[in-house]
C-alpha cells in the first residue's frame, strides 16, 4: 500500500543541566570548583532511503521523541549526549512545517538527512565559569530545551517521465509491456488506485528512465474529484509528461485532451510548462484511424499512434521518450535558496533576527524579548545570586542597558524577561 502524506509529531531532547559542586576531600583545602557540563539532547533525524517506497510507518500522526541529555555532575563529571534518532522515510519525501505548510527540506537523494528537530545543548557546571577573576563560581547553566513541531511529510515520486490520461486509456497496460511493474489492469475505470513505477530499459542495453503510471485523472480532479488530486503532487518532478488519449471510440479524445491539460494548469505547479508527448493509444480499435486523424486536426500537430495489443510503435515511444528526458533539464520544487543546508531548523539563533527587543507597554514598564534573550535566559541557573548577577551582566553585554537609556528608563522603572522582573538603575 502506497502511503504518500502523513503528519507527524517530533520531539527532540532537553539538554542536560550543568552542575554546582565544589571539590571535597581530605588534606586539599582549596578543592575549587568541579561541577560538569550536562549532556546533548537528543536529536530527531529524518534519512532519504531508496529501499523504502512508502510512508506507511507514519500513517497514524506518529510521535517521535528523542531523550534528554543527562545532567553534569560532582567531580568534573560530564553528563551524557541522549543518542540521536534516525528514521527511515521514502527518496522524494518533503518535509513541511505544519502550521504555516513552509517547506523545510526536500529529501531528493539517497542518504539525505534533515535534523528535523534538533537536541538541546547542555548547560555547563561551574567549573567552566572559572577564570582569574572568579575563582569560586556558584553559577551553572540549565540546560537548553528540544524542539517541538508538527511537520508534514509528503511523497513526490522520483520518476523521469509520466503517463497522464483519463481512466482506461492504456496507460497501466503500456507500463506493464515496456517494464515489469504489472500493475493490475481490467475494462472499469480506476483500477489504478496508486501510483505505479517501472524502469525502462532501451533495446540497446544502456539507456534507461524511470517512468511513472498516474491513476487516471478526470475533470475537476485538481478541485479533490476523483483520484487524480492524491496524485497529482507525483507528477511534479517528472520532466516529461506522455499524454495518453484513446481512440477506441468510447470518447471524445480531443475533449479530453483538453481537459487533462486544464486540470495541469490549475494544479498550479507548472505542470502545464514540461513538455508532453502526445500519444494516440488502442490504434488497433476499429475506426482509429479516422479519429486519430479528426483528433491530430484539432490540437495542430501530429499525435504518436500506438497499439499495446500489436504493439505498434511502442518500441518508437519509449525512445522518444528517453531522448526528451536526456535533452530536458530538471523542473526544482523549490526556489533556489529555499533550504539553507543540512540542518533545516536551528532552534537557538536565527541570525536574521536580532537577539534582543524591548517592548514599552506602560510609562514605567519595560519587556525584553526576542528568541536568542529568552533563549539564554532559560538556561540560567537563577536559584543562586551568583545565577542572577550572571544574567545582568549577560543583558548588559548584549547592549540592554544601553537600549534601555535609549528608550528613557529612569530610576525604579519596572525591567521583565519573561517571568524574572528587576527594577532598573541609572
Amino acid at each position: 500500500m502506497l502511503l504518500d502524506r502523513a503528519v507527524i509529531e517530533v520531539r527532540s531532547g532537553k539538554g542536560g543541566d550543568g552542575a554546582i559542586s565544589f571539590h571535597r576531600e581530605k588534606n586539599v583545602p582549596k578543592g575549587g570548583p568541579d561541577g560538569g557540563n550536562g549532556g546533548k539532547g537528543g536529536s530527531i533525524i529524518l534519512v532519504a532511503r531508496k529501499n523504502v517506497n512508502t510512508l506507511l510507518a507514519y500513517r497514524h500522526s506518529r510521535l517521535l521523541r528523542a531523550n534528554d541529555g543527562e545532567k553534569g555532575d560532582k567531580c568534573n563529571r560530564y553528563g551524557h549526549n541522549a543518542e540521536d534518532l534516525y528514521f527511515d522515510v521514502p527518496v522524494g519525501t518533503v518535509i513541511y512545517l505544519e502550521e504555516s505548510m513552509q517547506p523545510l527540506f526536500d529529501l531528493n537523494k539517497d542518504g539525505m538527512e534533515a535534523i528535523v528537530a534538533k537536541g538541546g545543548k547542555g548547560g555547563r557546571g561551574n567549573a567552566s565559569f572559572k577564570s582569574s577573576r572568579n575563582r569560586l563560581p556558584h553559577i551553572a547553566q540549565y540546560g537548553k530545551p528540544g524542539e517541538q513541531k508538527r511537520l508534514v511529510l509528503e511523497l513526490k515520486l522520483l520518476a523521469d517521465a509520466a503517463l497522464i490520461g483519463f481512466p482506461s486509456v492504456g496507460k497501466s497496460t503500456l507500463l506493464n509491456l515496456v517494464s515489469k511493474a504489472n500493475v493490475p489492469t481490467a475494462d472499469y475505470p480506476f483500477t489504478t488506485l496508486e501510483p505505479n513505477l517501472g524502469v525502462i530499459s532501451l533495446q540497446d542495453g544502456v539507456s534507461s528512465f524511470v517512468l511513472a503510471d498516474m491513476p487516471g485523472l478526470i475533470k475537476g480532479a485538481s478541485e479533490g474529484k476523483g483520484l487524480g488530486i492524491a496524485f497529482l503532487r507525483h507528477i511534479e518532478r517528472c520532466r516529461v509528461l506522455v499524454h495518453i488519449v484513446s481512440m477506441d471510440g468510447q470518447r471524445d479524445p480531443y475533449e479530453d485532451y483538453l481537459a487533462i491539460n486544464k486540470e495541469l494548469l490549475t494544479y498550479r505547479a507548472d505542470l502545464e510548462k514540461r513538455p508532453q508527448i502526445v500519444v494516440a493509444s488502442m490504434m488497433d480499435a476499429e475506426g482509429a484511424e479516422e479519429r486519430k486523424k479528426e483528433f491530430d486536426k484539432k490540437i495542430g500537430f501530429e499525435s504518436l499512434g500506438i497499439s499495446a495489443y500489436t504493439e505498434e510503435n511502442v518500441s518508437l515511444l519509449m525512445k522518444k521518450i528517453y531522448e526528451l528526458v536526456q535533452k530536458t533539464p530538471e523542473f526544482p520544487l523549490f526556489e533556489e535558496g529555499t533550504f539553507g543546508g543540512k540542518k533545516v531548523y536551528n532552534a537557538y539563533l536565527d541570525l536574521a533576527e536580532p537577539p534582543f527587543k524591548i517592548l514599552h507597554p506602560s510609562l514605567h514598564k519595560f519587556v525584553i524579548t526576542g528568541k536568542v534573550v529568552e533563549d539564554y535566559y532559560r538556561s540560567i541557573n537563577l536559584s543562586t545570586d551568583a545565577g542572577i548577577a550572571h544574567l545582568i551582566s549577560y543583558l548588559d553585554n548584549l547592549g540592554v542597558e544601553d537600549e534601555l537609556e535609549k528608550l528613557g528608563a529612569k530610576d525604579g522603572d519596572l525591567v521583565s524577561i519573561l517571568d524574572f522582573e528587576f527594577e532598573y538603575s541609572e
